[in-house]
Order: structure tokens, then sequence, then C-alpha cells
């Protein structure tokens, strides 16, 4: 079930703040703790904390710390993007907003102000942001500064690159709109959106649109002289007090801000006087001008009033003042309980909450899992029961930053195979971070458990023809000490290959750790990290041409990898044709794998033989195969024979851009997995946290 949505626009100033406060207090009504959570906030002065955060901690009475509800602050997120730390930005605010996430019911994430990157950039971070936490979006924009037919133009563009990058936007609504276009904006915008989006108009609100008297004072940097407890009240026009009093005072109107000079004493105490009146308008406020001082008569006079109203002063001319008064814009900020209130007025009068709570309800989350969400699941499910792995090639400078790496985020435990003396050195001339206290670095002949491996291995292969000096000469190899180690419960997995063949890491693992009961093969799958989803690709390392009951085991032991690691599980047994089209040996070959995996296995999902534009896109698949569950939409897919997987995953690797997490092992009894000797870092790093994950299944 949905447990967050995602409160975006198209500009600044679009009122994400009625729509958040409106919700918020609804939410409330249904769910014990609501969270909130922004990934990016504009720049603050400290001690100063963003107004958004600020304002719905305080009024709601949220229990978070501050720090723990914002990603990245707009400057920092603007390094780092320029930088090329996407990867990072990401990571972060996943990471932060998934711990807030499991401490409440519902979380509410707002999106960024629009006040500093550019309009076209904000759009598209804040569809990556609520495309990689995988949440529903609703969509708020300013109609009031535009015309009706740009402002819904506008809109639908918006919504249309929510929605091509999968985002689901479940309600659209038009904010600040003329009392008289209320009913065309929302007519329009129901025939132009599909019918699953809630559609809603919120009219403009002339005590939500004007400034505070406390922000005009701040913009203009102010003195308070009197009613400093006043400030919070709303504003009307600005009115420059220039003329005689008499012609003045039949211009003020409601809730009017009074600028004129500090020795205009006549209209100071003239607006005095009509706020006091039953015949003129109640006025907010009164701004005087220029360096002048109020004389101490009229000071007292005004202090013996019953009725107050605030009067700050500033050294500007009236005019300059005047100029910068316009410019103000309004927010609602803690302290102002009234503006609060009227948001949550304004939202429940006009968006229909019932039918919003209802499709938040009733929404339910994508079981595709994005490439970002994927890593941090892995990380997060390593770090849940801590394992050790052992990596053989501590000859491999790339082997030393992936380990210099896990030990900075404290996943895993680590052991390392090489000299001491050799290790050390490439460590100092790669400048890493190292711990050799947490990390011990092993030289398998002068391990202390040399002779007990040794001694192991020839009663588990003496059958074979082997011989106690053959084992010996076996055990001084990395790969036969790194499996023994596993084998005896000293690691929990190994990971090798970034300088050795396949066959060498795997060997070893063959001739005693085994398969597990039920495996006829040892086969692999890679996690293919496309653009909007993960999915899993077998065999792409291991068994060159599999048998139909080969292949069978493959696809089953790929779709439990698969849901194993969080990800649906529905199989495409690839061929080089769909359905019952295609004949000859190979397609016989597929289809009679694909009866196997029904049999075996009936609860599982499986589709076979089918090509791999029809198992992957929707359209293509609706026509060759209208009637599949997994045609379109396939996660797992099984490819015939290792020349096609291999080929495959790395054209789709190289011409994507994709991230390929893997091989990973199926089928032995303890997770020994295999490194492209063409291998990065981040290869490294997210093998090695796979294969602590498969060891926990081994406990």
């Amino acid at each position: 079930m949905n447990k967050a949505i995602y409160i975006t626009s198209n500009s600044a100033e679009s009122g994400k703040s009625i729509l958040t406060i409106g919700l918020m207090n609804s939410l409330l009504r249904h769910k014990p703790k609501v969270g909130y959570f922004r990934p990016v906030i504009d720049d603050t002065v400290d001690p100063k904390k963003d107004n958004h955060i600020n304002t719905v901690l305080s009024y709601f009475s949220i229990d978070a710390r501050y720090e723990d509800t914002y990603g990245y602050t707009m400057s920092n997120l603007i390094r780092f993007w320029n930088g090329n730390k996407r990867e990072l930005i990401l990571n972060t605010i996943i990471e932060k907003y998934k711990r807030i996430e499991d401490q409440y019911d519902f979380v509410i994430v707002e999106g960024s102000d629009f006040s500093q990157f550019g309009s076209i950039i904000e759009l598209d971070l804040n569809i990556l942001i609520a495309k990689n936490l995988g949440i529903p979006v609703i969509l708020i924009s300013n109609v009031f500064d535009d015309s009706i037919e740009r402002s819904l133009d506008n809109l639908l563009l918006t919504y249309d690159s929510f929605d091509e990058k999968d985002v689901n936007v479940i309600a659209v609504i038009a904010n600040k709109a003329m009392p008289e276009h209320l009913s065309e904006i929302n007519s329009r915008l129901v025939k132009m959106l599909p019918e699953s989006v809630v559609v809603n108009t919120i009219p403009i609100n002339e005590k939500l649109k004007n400034p505070t008297m406390k922000e005009l004072s701040e913009a203009i940097k102010a003195n308070v002289i009197f009613g400093e407890g006043l400030l919070d009240r709303p504003t009307g026009d600005i009115k420059i007090g220039a003329m005689q009093l008499s012609h003045f005072l039949e211009h003020i109107t409601d809730d009017a801000v009074i600028v004129t000079p500090a020795d205009r004493e006549d209209i100071l105490m003239g607006s005095l006087q009509a706020n006091i009146s039953s015949n003129y308008p109640n006025l907010s406020g009164i701004i005087l001008t220029g360096s002048m001082k109020l004389s101490d008569s009229v000071e007292q006079l005004i202090d013996g009033l019953d009725k107050i109203i605030p009067i700050i002063s500033v050294n500007e001319a009236t005019f300059d003042i005047a100029s910068q008064l316009v410019n103000v814009r309004s927010h609602i900020y803690a302290t102002n309980k009234e503006k609060i209130k009227i948001s949550i007025d304004v939202f429940e009068s006009n968006v229909d909450v019932n039918g919003l709570m209802t499709h938040l309800e009733s929404y339910e989350v994508s079981k595709d899992m994005t490439p970002r969400m994927f890593q941090y699941y892995l990380v997060q499910r390593a770090k849940a029961e801590r394992k050790h792995i052992v990596l053989p090639e501590g000859s491999d400078d790339r082997i030393l930053i992936a380990a210099s790496k896990l030990q900075q985020q404290d996943i895993i435990d680590i052991t390392i195979l090489g000299e001491q003396d050799k290790v050390e050195s490439s460590v100092k001339r790669l400048n890493l971070s190292f711990d050799f206290n947490k990390t011990p670095v092993i030289n398998p002949e002068e391990s202390e458990h040399f002779a007990d491996f040794t001694n192991t291995l020839y009663e588990l292969r003496k059958h074979k023809g082997l011989s106690p000096a053959m084992a010996e000469d076996l055990m001084i190899d990395v790969s036969y000490f790194g499996t023994m180690m596993v084998y005896k419960g000293l690691a929990d997995g190994m990971v090798s290959g970034a300088a050795h063949t396949t066959a060498h890491t795997i060997k070893p693992a063959l001739q005693f750790i085994k398969t597990k009961p039920g495996f006829s093969v040892v086969s692999s799958v890679f996690f293919m990290c496309l653009e909007d989803r993960v999915s899993v690709f077998g065999d792409c390392a291991i068994n060159p041409n599999p048998t139909a009951e080969q292949l069978s085991d493959i696809a089953i032991a790929s779709a439990d990898s698969s849901m194993a690691f969080g990800i649906d599980a529905k199989i495409a047994m690839l061929s080089y044709s769909s359905g019952v089209s295609g004949k000859g040996a190979d397609v016989e070959i597929v289809k009679e794998a694909t009866a196997i995996v029904k049999s075996k296995r009936p609860d599982l999902k499986v589709e076979g033989p089918i090509q791999y534009d029809a198992a992957v896109d929707p359209e293509v698949g609706r026509k060759k195969l209208p009637d599949s569950e997994v045609a379109g939409q396939a996660s797992v897919l099984i490819f015939p024979d290792l020349n096609t997987g291999n080929n495959t995953y790395k054209a789709v690797q190289r011409e994507t851009g994709a991230l390929a997490i893997g091989p990973m092992l199926q089928g032995l009894n303890k997770p020994i997995n295999d490194l492209s000797r063409g291998c990065t870092v981040e290869d490294i790093f997210n093998t090695v946290i796979i294969t602590a994950i498969q060891a926990q299944d081994k406990s």
C-alpha cells in the first residue's frame, strides 16, 4: 500500500503550502502519525530555518528533527549537480526519505520551490526524485499570472512530463483561479486529463495572496515602533500618504498599508483616527519613511490609544519603499495561525478531500524498482544482518578501492587475501582510507589454517586421485583458500574474478561447496539496472548450451533470486519467436523448458517462447500475446544459451548505460560469486553486497 505523496508544481508561487497544510490536516484525521520531508530546500541564513518545514513541524506538532526533514539545500545540490555527482544526490535523498518513511504511517513529500535553479531543470529534478522514491504525485499550478489557454497548456505539458517518465500523477490542482473562471478551468482539465486523475480548482484568496505586515517589515528591514504583536495581520493595497489629509482619507481601503514620511504627522494621526472610526475601513499598518523621528508628544498620544495598528519605520524615501513593497510575496509561516486556518478552509472548501483520501488509500505502488532504490534496498538488506566476505585478489587495485568504500560505509566484514606488505604499499599508493585492524590481510601460505585447509581438501578429493602434495599446491591458490574459508565457516561468502577467469573462480566451489539439493546446474543472473526498472537476466555467464531441464532450473532459480531481492518475478523464456509461431530445435527446447517450469512451479508467472521486444514492450506484448500475464512486463528474462545471454547483457549495458550488477551465481550451497575481469569498483562493491545478502539465507 502507498505510504507517501509527492507535492510539486511547475513554477514559483504555485501555492504548494496550501496543499501541504490542507492535506496534512486531512491525513491526520485518518493516520496516527504523518511525516513530512523536503528533498530540496532554498538556502537560509543561520539560524533561520526553511519556512515550509518550520511551519508544518510547528503547527502540526510533528516529532521530527529539522535536520532529518530535508535532503539538500539548493546551493549544495547545484554544487553536486554541476560536479556530476547526481548519484550521490539521489542516494542521499532516498536514504533520508526512507528514514522518515520508516517512522510514520504516511509521509508528505514537498518538492522544490522553483526559485533559484531554473524551471526546466527543477521540473526534471522533481520528476527524477518522485520516480526514484517510487511515490505518486499531486501537481499544483498557479493559473493566475497567465491566460487560461496558456495556463492549461503549461499544466498539461507538466503532467505529460511526469507521465512520460512513468511517474503517476493522481491529482491535478489549478490554484489561484479567478472566481469567474473556476467552472471553465475545471471542466477543461477534466476533459484534458485521464479519468483516473482527480481534478480540482482553487480560487484566488486575497487574504492568502497578500503579505502580512511582518513580511513587509522584514522585506524592507524596518524598525517596529508600535504593535509588534500585531504584525501577523494580512495587508491590502499600498497607499502613499502625500496629499492633504482631507483628500487622502478618500483613498484608503480595507486592510490598506499607509506609507508616509515620518514628518507628516497629520497623515499619521488622521490614519489612526480613521482606523478607529466606524465610518472608515480598518487599516493593516503604517510605514513611516525618512530619517526623522516622531516627537515625544505624538508617541505619547499613540501609546495611549485603545485601538492600535502596527507602525514601523525605515530611513529610505517614500517612493523607494513603496516600489519595494509591491514586490513582496506572501508566504504562510508558523506563527501566522490565521493564514494557516484560512489555508485549511480554502483546501477543504475547494478540494474533494474524501475523493483524494480514497485515491491515496487505494493506490497500489508499482512493484517495479528504480535502479537507485534497488541499490539502496541492497545496502539496507546487507546492513540488516552483517556478514563476512573474503576477497582473494588483494593484488588488484580495484578490489582495494572497493574494500575501502565498503569499510567506510560499515556494511559488512571483509578479509583480503594477499601479502601484507604489498597490500599496505598499494593502499598507500592509492591514498586510500583503510583500517587494517578492521580488515585483515591473509597470506594463504602463512595462515594458521593452511595445514587444516590442505588436509580437508585432500579428504574431500582423494577419491578423485588428489594427493596430499597436490592438495597443498592447490591451497596456495587464493581461489581455493578463499573457497575453503567459506566451506569452513570462517567467511560467509567469496567474491573473485577481477584478476582470474570464471573457471578459476568457480572450479573450487563446484568441487567441494557443491550444488544445493534440487539443482541440476549452477547458473548466474545479472541485475540489469535500466533507466526506470531493474530486470533480471539469466544465464549470461556460466552455461553455454543448457538442456530444456537445465533451462527450466535456471528460470526457477532466477525467479527465486528475483523475489529474494524484492523484484516481482514475471519470467520470459526468450527465443526468436513468440507463442506458437516459430519452429525448430532451438524453439522446441524453450517450449519444453517453459512446460517444465509450469509443471514444477505452478505458482510462477512464465511465458515462452517469447521474443525480447514482446517480453518488455507493453504495446508489442499486447499485439503478439494479448492474453499473457507476462508479455510486455517481464522482469526475469531467461536466454536460451550463453552466446545470446552474454552478448545481450553487454549490448544493453553499453548502449543504454545500464548498471549490470553481477553475475550472481545460483545453485551453490554457499555464495561464491564471479566478477568480470573488466569490472569496475562499483561492480565489485555491488557484487560483494549481493553476496552478503545471499549469505543471510544460509544462516
